[in-house]
């Protein structure tokens, strides 16, 4: 049997998360983040449903500029541990499959199968998510770097997923669900195409190719490696020429067992008070803390991250004496450290993060 990689992704997963527990939003234009509040400064889409995205709405967008352009949009505060849960759902659901996973976010894992029908193992998980109440593009690849772009060939024309930059030229997409791209129809599909529709390619990469003469995927295929290596380094300049020739890995990684755990918290106006300071990082350390032991880990060292208005950040850690379950401990330690810093200027940001440790 043949070796093949399988992306599932989920569609507007946050807002179809939302719809599953309000049916009446299904069909409006949802849009999800910060708590809800389309006039919170400094806050973000992180989610919007397809009607919002057709009023050019997007993720990263301000929710301000999100309400200009979709005034009767349905503003919705996002709710990361609910989302947290569906995804474990999901990710649970997709270990039933034969094969490996290799969970990549939220809304999106890899697959690897060995198989002669990978579009039966898709058709399965996509009838097993719609069976939970959410649907899926699952993309067929013989590497993960063509798995992960089939995905945008999969979703139905005109709905956009937000990491999905196949999906620009919307007279390829199936609206299947389901699509193979591999070495056989690569340079069909993929050659006439931009640099950004690979995945790892932005736009300040793309720019600095183009002033090389590099525009396709096609002219970074047939360029000079060592130029490119001289352009962008050793490592990353034959990189970028593999993956113009759509190579990839073949395999997926194990995952990782996590090292630690934090919060953090953008502030609708920047704090400049100590006692606010104080309060902000009380709240974040004792979620930090609570979470972590709650999930059966100790705490080993504790580090704080704070972000000025000029967006200057710097963080700073404290390993504890030996690792602890007190909630109070780790406060305290995070106020201590908070309070190394010189907090003469206002703060932007404040953040906590905990590394685990054994008891």
């Amino acid at each position: 049997m043949t070796r093949w990689l399988l992306h599932v992704d989920l569609d507007q997963f946050q807002a179809a998360v939302e719809f599953r527990r309000h049916p009446e939003l299904r069909g409006q234009p949802v849009i999800v983040g910060g708590n809800g509040d389309p006039k919170e400064p400094r806050k973000v889409v992180s989610c919007a449903s397809y009607p919002a995205r057709a009023y050019g709405v997007r993720a990263g967008m301000p929710l301000r500029s999100a309400l200009k352009i979709c005034p009767d949009g349905v503003f919705l505060a996002q709710d990361l541990a609910t989302y947290a849960e569906a995804s474990e759902e999901i990710m649970t659901l997709l270990r039933t499959f034969p094969g490996r996973v290799e969970v990549l976010g939220f809304d999106e894992a890899f697959l690897a199968v060995d198989t002669d029908d990978p579009e039966q193992i898709a058709r399965d998980i996509r009838s097993a998510i719609e069976e939970l109440g959410l649907t899926c593009a699952v993309g067929i690849g013989d590497n993960k770097l063509r798995a992960k772009l089939a995905t945008g060939f999969a979703k139905a024309v005109g709905k956009t997923g937000d990491t999905d930059n196949t999906d620009s030229d919307a007279t390829q997409a199936t609206g299947t669900g389901i699509f193979r791209l591999t070495a056989d129809n690569w340079t069909e599909l993929m050659a006439h195409r931009p640099t950004t529709a690979l995945w790892g390619i932005g736009a300040r990469i793309a720019k600095r190719m183009s002033a090389l003469g590099i525009e396709t995927i096609a002219d970074l295929a047939a360029s000079d490696r060592d130029l490119l290596a001289k352009e962008f380094g050793p490592n990353t300049g034959p990189y970028l020429w593999v993956l113009g020739h759509g190579a990839g890995d073949t395999d997926i990684s194990e995952p990782r067992e996590p090292v630690g755990h934090s919060r953090s918290e953008t502030f609708p106006a920047d704090l400049t008070e100590h006692a606010e300071l104080d309060a902000a990082i009380t709240r974040l350390a004792t979620q930090v803390a609570e979470e972590t032991i709650a999930g059966g880990r100790g705490i080993g060292r504790v580090g704080v991250t704070v972000r000025t208005k000029t967006f200057f950040t710097r963080t700073k850690q404290k390993k504890l004496p030996r690792p602890t379950t007190d909630v109070d401990e780790v406060v305290r330690t995070a106020l201590l450290i908070l309070h190394t810093f010189e907090l003469d200027r206002p703060i932007r940001l404040l953040g906590v993060r905990v590394e685990f440790g054994r008891e």
